[in-house]
């Protein structure tokens, strides 16, 4: 999906295979490391497919299909955020 030939990916992974926090809007997959690979779900919707780790320099693929990703929290919805007096 991405442009990235000059990459050196450490393996490519299903997107079923990854956890989704639904909080942080982030997929994560384990790292040889002991960290976690990390994508964000913007960063899928805009087609990005290479996850990182922040631990080591090592990177996945992630495989996936636009129309099965979950769809990304509404602006109407306020969440967590709550109004606060200047």
């Amino acid at each position: 999906m991405s442009d990235d030939e000059g990459l050196s990916i450490y393996d490519e992974i299903e997107i079923e295979d990854m956890t989704f926090d639904e909080a942080m809007q982030t997929y994560f997959y384990p790292c040889p490391c002991g960290d976690k690979f990390q994508i964000a779900l913007g960063d899928l919707l805009d087609e990005q497919d290479i996850a990182v780790c922040p631990s080591c320099s090592l990177m996945i693929r992630v495989v996936f299909d636009l129309d099965d990703l979950p769809k990304p929290p509404s602006a109407g919805q306020s969440g967590g955020q709550v109004p606060v007096a200047v």
